[in-house]
């Protein structure tokens, strides 16, 4: 049994973090049933590109919220489930008369989470945006990239997935928690300004003792530090350097046969020459020369794999943490297990079949 099994959760479908959340919640066991545009050709073509893996796992039941008899028959379902997900711009939902009061009616314990960029009251609230947006309001965003040139966005893994998805985790779960102690749900507000500012909490504390300063590529984890970055080889392959304690950093010079002396750690004002320094010696060898140089040792050095590669990786391969196509598995492990397969692609339900699914006598109690 996987550890979310028997919950029973709505997904509102759309873009970005509530896809990522739906295919969490499935992966780990819960029954959730994705509701989807019936008119939507701009989502089913999403659907064709990214569906075989944010999709898996759980049905597809088109719905035309519009609709007053396809309405009433979400509220029903909602009678049936423990919570839902939507990422719909404030407003929408009630509009829809599905607002969070309307639903809770039918189902005071359900957890209603809301995931957005902005959060439901702000100034910014009705704003567009993307991840790129929130993660340059929270802060976070001015920390990526090379001083001499703008700011870059680490794909949408920290403001869609992390801030996002994995915040929304969190805040589902634990109105779940709450709704099964008191019997009273709960309205999650989940802004992913919010979830990637709380993720710069250390960084704000190192400023706070004069350890960070808001200059990019200045820092001791932000690739200014000759021991905390990338290095180029000779075949044009990377290595990841993280060598922050003593020890690895003694590793790591021992691997580049340099002495101590060479190059001191903390001394930032001779950080640029020991990074061009340790740059030479790099590109002399290829990748996989440097990977195998310092297997086994604490250096903490790393082959940058590609997405192509990683999944034929030894240690991912070991681990179980791709599947035979290439795609992530379910994570994380719990007592030493995966929680089950990821599910495959589910067939199309109709609102009729996703009522049958989750039956009166399956109710939440």
């Amino acid at each position: 049994m996987k550890p979310l099994s028997g919950l029973r959760i709505i997904e509102f479908d759309g873009l970005g973090p509530v896809t990522f959340l739906g295919m969490l919640l499935a992966d780990l066991g819960a029954d959730v049933v994705r509701l989807t545009r019936s008119d939507s050709a701009g989502a089913a073509a999403f659907t064709e590109v990214g569906g075989g893996i944010l999709h898996r796992g759980r049905p597809a039941v088109p719905v035309n919220l519009k609709d007053e008899g396809d309405r009433a028959r979400v509220l029903d379902l909602m009678e049936r489930s423990h919570g839902l997900i939507e990422g719909f711009r404030p407003g929408v939902m009630e509009r829809l008369g599905l607002a969070p009061e309307a639903c809770l009616a039918r189902n005071p314990a359900l957890v209603f989470a809301r995931v957005t960029g902005w959060g439901q009251t702000g100034p910014l609230a009705h704003a567009v945006g993307h991840d790129i947006n929130y993660l340059a309001l929270s802060g976070a965003l001015s920390t990526f990239g090379e001083a001499d040139r703008p700011a870059r966005p680490p794909l949408n893994l920290v403001g869609d997935y992390a801030g996002g998805a994995m915040m929304g985790a969190i805040g589902l779960l634990s109105g779940l928690l709450q709704a099964r102690t008191t019997g009273q749900g709960a309205v999650v507000d989940v802004a992913m300004t919010d979830g990637v500012a709380l993720m710069t909490a250390l960084f704000h504390a190192l400023k706070a003792r004069g350890l960070w300063t808001d200059q990019r590529d200045a820092n001791l984890l932000d690739g200014r530090a000759p021991f905390y970055r990338c290095y180029r080889c000779r075949d044009g392959g990377e290595v990841a350097v993280g060598a922050l304690e003593p020890r690895f950093y003694a590793a790591l010079l021992e691997g580049l046969g340099l002495r101590a002396e060479d190059a001191p750690q903390y001394d930032p004002s001779r950080w640029a020459e020991i990074t061009d320094r340790f740059a030479a010696i790099f590109a002399t060898r290829d990748r996989g020369d440097w990977a195998a140089r310092f297997a086994g040792t604490e250096a903490c050095v790393t082959p940058v794999l590609s997405l192509s590669e990683a999944p034929v990786d030894a240690h991912n391969s070991a681990r179980g943490t791709f599947d035979e196509g290439g795609a992530p598995r379910p994570a994380p492990l719990f007592d030493g297990q995966r929680p089950g397969p990821a599910g495959e692609r589910l067939p199309d339900l109709d609102l009729g079949g996703a009522l049958e699914r989750w039956s009166p006598a399956t109710a939440p109690s």
